[in-house]
């Protein structure tokens, strides 16, 4: 259906793809993927013939139909129903005909093609992907300038899905949508009857949607079959591969450096070692697999508080006059992990923000403990960040007092070390930028976490890293996101914002799944209970286990803060010793007055227990990556 042969660009004097080739299969639904700035959006628009490549081709059969989504928005008086029906160009112009058509044989032409495409059922088709994609019928007669852009960009994806090209190129999808417009997408792609390219990086959407992989690194192109867990287990072959094949040509190149240096000044053997020294140059270095340093999230841990941070008390919360969410009651404590669920426009991010203490209750009650520190990302601000500042000055600016190495060390927590620190924002990746926010966010070491889709400009790996390091941070969390996997990962606890309310969802994200597709909550509930029942799973517990495993985790961090404290002052005071030893005058009077065996037996006492100090931590730490893993 797609082939790619020899693609290569290059974007301001750097190669970004390299000779790229890959034979798509007729029909496939393949996801491309690969790190931030590997090249991903950029081979996308060469296929659509939106960038044109330095050298390669890309062919399709003739005649094919490829669909893309334009970066704009669409707009205008235009409905999203209206909008989606002019997608069909072919329909919409015979339609158009058919209406001024006097000519009885080529009506009859007409009619014949408008029936073979199906045109009549073209408007229910139509209405169908706008539901799915979160449009009811009223909001589909609205014209497109009422809705935000993120709204918008559903109705161009609504409109490339009805035209039904025979490749459709879709890149990150999701990004606009909630998780009930995902399962949806999800289902619709999967029965899709042409050729897909989708460009994600959500791993349980790849693993329902993809039957094949495609890898864009260092600029080359790998095919995989099956979804990204199988793309996983064969990458990690390969590594493996790789390493060992690495080892063995470490091996042979040690092994001939040798030969030459005992043989090159023989006479005997100086050919030999000459046929060696040309064997050593035409070693090739391989390849290894890159493993971005700059994959780094790390929490800083806030002091401890007493619960509950926040309670809710019949509270109502909304915009001017009109509330979006009444009667809450909510109580949130120092260690809840908690997923927000429901549909776009419900009112997650308006909970979010009377939490964060951005709006303000307008009827019942809210009780913060006043010392709780809260740090809310949302994605403006990502878009926010001053594009020719670097993260050093965001810092800084941010740290008034703080010293350069205070500043710096928050800064690494987050990747920006050396080179990086000093980069303008305009020159880092979306997913940089991601970074970056939640570095600046969390520099006082915040009580709870607020995070509005953190993950939309972060790649898998990025993803993956940011699971780990919300599991390792010792404050309360609470996370709206479509990505399922990071939800299943890091929330214990589901609140379902519906109907003006807020209320927890007794079961597990495959629960709440099975609830918006069976769109019976009793059915879907009774069946899931089922499910969890067969596997012999007991949500309660396991979020029991859970909370038991956090509060475990916060004792080994306290045990492991003191005897890293401990360990610092016996060094600081064996370090007071040894000065004393060898520069008695400038050492401290307590010490100064001691005779030199005395200091050497209060030296060897020291040792012991910075050694004492030393198995304490290496304790608190191995048991906290037990805990992690």
């Amino acid at each position: 259906m797609l082939n790619l042969t020899g693609i290569t660009v290059r974007l301001g004097g750097r190669t970004i793809i390299d000779d790229a080739t890959a034979k798509l299969p007729p029909r496939g639904r393949i996801g491309l993927i690969g790190r931030n700035g590997a090249g991903k959006s950029t081979l996308v628009r060469v296929i659509a013939n939106m960038l044109e490549a330095d050298s390669g081709v890309v062919t399709m059969p003739r005649g094919s139909r490829l669909g893309y989504i334009a970066q704009e928005a669409p707009g205008g008086e235009a409905s999203p129903f209206e909008t989606v029906l002019a997608a069909d160009v072919e329909r919409a112009a015979l339609m158009v005909e058919s209406e001024e058509c006097h000519d009885a044989h080529r009506l009859a032409e007409i009619h014949e093609r408008l029936i073979a495409i199906e045109a009549h059922s073209a408007p229910s088709r139509a209405a169908r992907i706008l539901v799915g994609l979160g449009f009811d019928e009223e909001a589909q007669a609205q014209p497109l300038e009422s809705f935000s852009g993120g709204w918008r960009m559903r109705v161009a994806l609504a409109a490339l899905l009805f035209s039904q090209p025979d490749l459709l190129l879709l890149d990150e999808p999701s990004n606009h949508l909630d998780l009930e417009a995902v399962l949806w997408l999800e289902d619709f792609l999967k029965s899709y009857p042409a050729t897909i390219l989708l460009v994600s990086h959500e791993r349980d959407f790849l693993n329902n949607v993809a039957d094949h992989i495609l890898h864009l690194t260092g600029g080359k192109l790998t095919l995989y079959p099956g979804g990204y867990d199988a793309f996983e287990r064969m990458r990690a072959e390969r590594q493996a591969q790789i390493a060992s094949a690495k080892a063995k040509q470490q091996a042979q190149r040690e092994h001939l450096q040798e030969y030459i240096a005992k043989n090159s000044a023989r006479a005997s053997t100086a050919k030999q070692a000459q046929s060696r020294q040309k064997a050593l140059a035409k070693l090739q270095p391989i390849a290894e697999l890159i493993d971005d340093p700059s994959l780094s999230f790390d929490f800083p841990s806030p002091d401890e508080l007493r619960p509950p941070l926040i309670t809710l008390d019949m509270a109502s919360v909304g915009y001017g006059d009109t509330p979006v969410l009444s009667r809450l009651n909510l109580r949130i404590d120092p260690d809840e992990r908690i997923a927000l669920l429901g549909r776009n426009g419900n009112g997650k991010t308006t909970l979010a923000r009377l939490l964060a203490a951005q709006l303000k209750p307008m009827d019942g009650a809210m009780n913060a403990s006043g010392r709780m520190r809260v740090g809310y990302f949302t994605q403006y601000q990502v878009e926010e960040l001053e594009r020719s500042e670097t993260p050093l000055q965001h810092m800084q600016q941010l740290m008034p007092g703080a010293t350069p190495a205070a500043v710096r060390a928050q800064l690494g927590r987050f990747g920006f070390s050396g080179p990086k620190a000093m980069t303008e924002v305009g020159k880092l990746s979306g997913g940089e930028r991601a970074r970056l926010a939640l570095a600046l966010i969390t520099r006082d070491a915040p009580h709870m976490l607020i995070l509005d889709e953190p993950t939309n400009h972060l790649d898998v790996d990025a993803r993956e890293a940011l699971i780990q390091a919300l599991n390792g941070y010792s404050g309360a969390v609470l996370i709206i996101s479509h990505d399922r996997h990071m939800l299943e990962m890091t929330a214990d606890r589901l609140v379902l914002v519906d109907g003006g309310m807020a209320k927890d969802f007794d079961g597990s994200i495959d629960d709440y799944i099975a609830f918006v597709l069976a769109g019976d909550p009793a059915t879907a509930r009774k069946d899931s209970g089922k499910g969890e029942a067969a596997r012999g799973v007991n949500k309660k517990d396991q979020r029991k286990a859970a909370a038991e495993a956090r509060e475990k985790g916060q004792e080994l961090r306290k045990r492991a803060r003191s005897a890293e404290a401990e360990l610092e002052r016996l060094q600081a005071v064996r370090s007071a010793i040894d000065q004393a030893m060898f520069d008695p005058k400038g050492a401290a009077a307590a010490l100064a007055r001691l005779t030199t065996s005395d200091l050497m037996k209060r030296r060897a006492e020291i040792e012991t227990l910075i050694e004492a100090a030393e198995l304490a931590w290496l304790g608190a730490s191995e048991a906290l990556e037990e805990i992690a893993a």
